[in-house]
This record gives structure tokens, sequence and C-alpha cells, in this order.
């Protein structure tokens, strides 16, 4: 039994065996060694995107696969130092993030100016960067969620970076404001070179309704994620669907009933494979986010991720608390097993 399997448990054939009878997986455009030759050389990106874009691919464990694992280590704005540190102090140094991503054997590592700046000259050209150029601080009272600019594309440039990644938070006050910066910001990134990665996030306390939370449904994050890919991103970050029907419960947009009577199902997998069919069918490449760690559950639930991901025809998965909220030799062991999942050809698209 492979250890995939054996995490899965129970829950093996309900991950592993289900047929995707949605969206025909012959429709979308899947990961692959040539990704860049077969997607991205027909776009408009320029030869040093191109370039930046094969680095990425071609760097760590998953190199040539068509799949990504990166290392996000932006918590400490995010969520607070405190917060996300306490568990493992060790991260408050900056250079263990990039020890950690490397002995990952991650595609890249994606984290703040101030991290890597801090350490530019000694691995810039060990591990692709990517620079998270906006985040939501909190230490304002009462607590307001807005996305500001903490940099420039420019500086990210001088940091040696391939990527520049960005979060939009879809449906708030704000969201307008975050399109236009982010997507100026993102046609500056390409035209120096760099690839660009987008943060489909929702935020909005209307998306909460009748005490479900709809800020993860499949509707709501696939048409975050059509948005997303419309400014240019090359590579779409996005949470799991844990749900459907937002559009319909919260009563706002427009929406169609095929996209839940035929176009999705319950399982998390037709749920995702909508999520990626967003992206306009896979040519922008879905990678899920981890999420927070929960402890002694987070291997599997890593695994289950990815493998929800990869059968829907993602591209990878971002996995940062899960893998830095714990000794580092654990950090590893939990980067390779979701990288095991991306490498096992028998897990294959449902």
């Amino acid at each position: 039994m492979s250890k995939v399997t054996d995490l899965l448990g129970k829950d093996a054939a309900f991950y592993l065996e289900h047929e995707c009878k949605t969206i025909d997986k012959q429709l979308l455009h899947l990961p692959g060694k040539d990704v860049i030759d077969t997607i991205w050389a027909e776009s408009d990106r320029n030869i040093r995107t191109l370039e930046s874009l094969q680095q990425l691919f071609s760097h760590g464990r998953l190199a040539d696969t068509g799949y990504l694992s990166i290392l996000p280590v932006d918590q400490g704005i995010e969520h607070s130092a405190g917060a996300s540190f306490a568990p493992n102090p060790l991260y408050f140094d900056p250079e263990n993030i990039i020890k950690l991503a490397i002995e990952g054997e991650c595609n890249a590592v994606a984290t703040t100016f101030g991290v890597l700046s801090s350490v530019a000259r000694k691995y810039a050209h060990k591990i692709p960067f990517l620079v998270k150029l906006n985040h939501n601080e909190l230490l304002t009272y009462p607590t307001s969620y807005e996305q500001i600019m903490f940099g420039t594309v420019k500086e990210a440039w001088n940091l040696g970076a391939v990527a520049v990644g960005a979060t939009i938070y879809f449906g708030s006050e704000d969201s307008r404001r975050q399109l236009v910066e982010v997507a100026e910001a993102f046609e500056y990134a390409h035209e120096l070179g760099m690839a660009t990665v987008l943060w489909c996030y929702l935020r909005n306390s209307a998306f909460k309704k009748d005490g479900v939370d709809y800020h993860s449904s499949a509707d709501l994050t696939g048409q975050a994620n059509h948005i997303g890919v419309t400014i240019k991103a090359d590579i779409v970050k996005q949470k799991l669907p844990t749900n459907n029907g937002g559009f319909k419960a919260i009563g706002f947009g427009r929406t169609d009933e095929r996209v839940y009577s035929e176009l999705t199902t319950t399982h998390p997998i037709d749920l995702c494979r909508y999520q990626v069919a967003n992206g306009y069918m896979g040519r922008v490449g879905l990678i899920n986010s981890g999420g927070e760690s929960h402890g002694a559950s987070d291997l599997k639930d890593a695994v289950i991720t990815a493998v929800v991901n990869k059968r829907a025809g993602g591209i990878g998965l971002i996995s940062g608390r899960k893998a830095f909220q714990k000794p580092m030799k654990d950090g590893v062991e939990l980067l390779h097993t979701v990288q095991d999942v991306y490498l096992d050809k028998s897990i294959t698209i449902a």
C-alpha cells in the first residue's frame, strides 16, 4: 500500500476512484513537462516571462512535471508574527524560511519583501523567489480587511524575483481599487519578464448566510478565478471549495442552474474542476492553498487537498502553515508527501 493510500485510509476510494462526469477532462489543458510550449508560447507573454515561468516549473522535486509545490510564508503580516511563528520560533529568522523551501525541494518560495531582501544575495540564485506585493495588515483596530501594496514591482525585480504575487479580496469594498492596482502591477511585472500569481480570495460578511459560509463556494471562487485570469495572472491560487451555491443563497449576481445541475456535483473533485474550468479550462493553472494547521491531521489534510487538486486538473499546492508550524524535518516530510501525490502516475485526472 502506498503512503498516499495509507494516509487516505477508508477515504482512499472516495478520492482516488472518483470519475468526473461534469466537465470532461478532454476539454482541459492539462499539466505536463512541455507546459510552456503547449500553453504559454502562443500567448503574448514576452520571452523573459516565458523564461521565468520555465524557471518555476523546472526547479525542485517536481521539476519538469508541469506541477508546482510552493512554500508561502507571508503569514507574519497576514496573521501576525506571533500567531504564525510562536508554534515554531525558528521561523522568526527569515533564512530558515528559505532553508525549509530548499530542504523541501519546492519549486519556489513565496514571501515578503523583508524576508527575501534579508537573504537575497545568498539564496536568489538557489531557489526561485516569488515576492508578495500586497498584504492585509492586522494591526489596525477595529480590524480592517484591506490589501495594500508593501513594495513595488521594480523592487521585486531588483531582489532577483522570477515572479510576483498579489491578493485581491473579491467582493470587498476595496476590490475595485485592488483590481486596478494589481492589473497595473502585473502588466509591469510582465514587461520586466516576471511571472504573476494571484491569490483570488473572497471577503464580504454578506457571503455568510443562514449559518453557512460561502467564501469557499465553488461558484463564487470560480468567478473570482475567472476575473483573476482576465487581468493576466499566469497562475491563480484559490482555497479548495467546501460547498456551492453562493450566488443563489446570497441572491446576487448572475448564474445559471446548469452550474449546479450539470457542471458540478457535491464531490470535492467536481467542485474543484469547476474552479479549474474558470481558469480558461486550465490554460491558467490552479494551485490550491493548504490552509491552516490542525496538528495531527495535517499530513492527511494536505494529501487530500493535493489529490483533489491534481485529479480536478490543477497544477499544484501552496502550503505554508502546515509546513512551518512544526519542526523543520516534519515540515520537509509534509512537503515531500504532497509532492509524492503529483509524482505518483497512478493518481490520474478524474
